[in-house]
């Protein structure tokens, strides 16, 4: 077994056994408990199964367009395949194969580069710095593009988001350009709190738009692609071509439809609680003389946001994971390498588990992780 392995395995076990963590350990799972989760579904599973995407599938499709206000919706088995089915029917519509999209965006940072390969389609890109696109860097690009794709949040640079006012503007600016605004929002279901802005009020502001149910709403796996109704019926077609026409889906329909259910209504918590924890950790490393840190955005937008230190990433793991071990406490999960040498950054998400920590227990538990280092 190599170190990595040994330090996931560690992990694993020390997010089961934690006392306290600020987010459920969902990867952490048995089979056998995410197979006892689906039975208690809300859902009469005395119902048929689904058969390529019938039955509680549709039930999903058309819950989905509801909530998002759209006329149709179409259940995708990756959030991957529903992006590239999306951006290449409005590339044919537009008779323009060029998006617009961040360089930080999913499809630019983890697809493979499959917009090109698979889809024959090119990006360009409004800005570079890690933040979201402005209304003037849109206007002001140089050659004509058939879609802007804006993901929200924006994942990368931070669980970014721009304001009500300022995505107005963005969607403005793409439509005098001529061209269509297709919303990447794996992690849609977090913004309302932000914008102050019902779910299809926010949608409706794009011509289609992709949500994920494994982020933020603790599925299995799987998306969906909403939109206009003759738009939704194309990438249906597509997503036969692309392979995602699965016999049965029911146990990732069922698992979405409990996070609709039991999840989507907690999230103003967790984004209001993780401001709190954002404003511990900043109190906590301010007290424990870190001689840098970065907590971004300093109010979180979502209730994830990034911790930066100026530290080894295996250290700062390791760190953790002692805390974890020898107290019960759960602060931080993996680290990673990332920035200038030396610098180390980790994502951090409140959910159910995070709601009843202090700001003073957070601080304290900062303290317990300082020392390890």
């Amino acid at each position: 077994m190599t170190d990595d392995e040994e330090r996931t395995k560690r992990l694993v076990a020390a997010g089961r056994a934690a006392d306290r963590s600020l987010s459920g350990g969902g990867r952490d799972a048995t089979a056998g408990e995410l197979l006892a989760a689906l039975a208690e579904a809300p859902y009469d599973l005395g119902q048929p199964a689904d058969v390529y995407g019938d039955g509680i599938v549709a039930e999903l499709e058309t819950r989905v367009a509801e909530l998002l206000g759209t006329e149709e919706a179409a259940f995708f088995p990756t959030g991957t395949m529903a992006q590239q089915v999306a951006l290449r029917c409005w590339a044919g519509r537009t008779g323009n194969p060029v998006v617009a999209l961040h360089p930080m965006s999913h499809p630019e940072r983890w697809e493979a580069g499959a917009l090109p390969v698979v889809s024959g389609l090119r990006t360009v890109h409004p800005t570079g710095e890690p933040r979201q696109p402005t209304a003037r860097e849109v206007a002001d690009l140089a050659e004509p593009f058939g879609t802007l794709m804006v993901e929200l949040p924006l994942r990368d640079p931070g669980f970014l988001l721009p304001t009500w006012e300022e995505l107005e503007e963005l969607v403005d600016a793409a439509r005098e350009r001529d061209a269509v605004v297709h919303f990447d929002g794996a992690r849609l279901w977090e913004c309302a709190s932000h914008f102050g802005r019902p779910l299809a009020e926010i949608a409706g502001l794009a011509d289609s738009v992709y949500v994920s149910f494994y982020k933020s709403l603790g599925g299995l796996s799987g998306a969906c692609l909403a939109g206009p109704r003759g738009f939704v019926e194309e990438a249906r077609v597509w997503r036969h071509r692309y392979g995602g026409q699965v016999f049965r889906q029911f146990p990732q329909a069922l698992s979405a439809l409990a996070g609709l259910e039991r999840q989507l209504p907690l999230l103003p918590s967790y984004v209001a609680q993780a401001k709190v924890v954002a404003a511990g950790l900043r109190e906590g490393f301010e007290e424990a003389g870190v001689p840098w840190f970065r907590v971004h955005p300093q109010e979180p937008h979502t209730h994830q946001f990034q911790v930066w230190l100026p530290y080894g990433a295996d250290a700062l793991t390791e760190a953790g994971l002692r805390l974890a071990e020898e107290t019960g406490t759960l602060l931080f999960r993996r680290w990673s390498a990332q920035g200038p040498p030396g610098m180390a950054m980790t994502e951090v998400e409140v959910t159910q588990p995070g709601l009843s920590w202090t700001a003073d227990e957070v601080r304290a538990a900062v303290r317990g992780f300082v020392e390890r280092l």
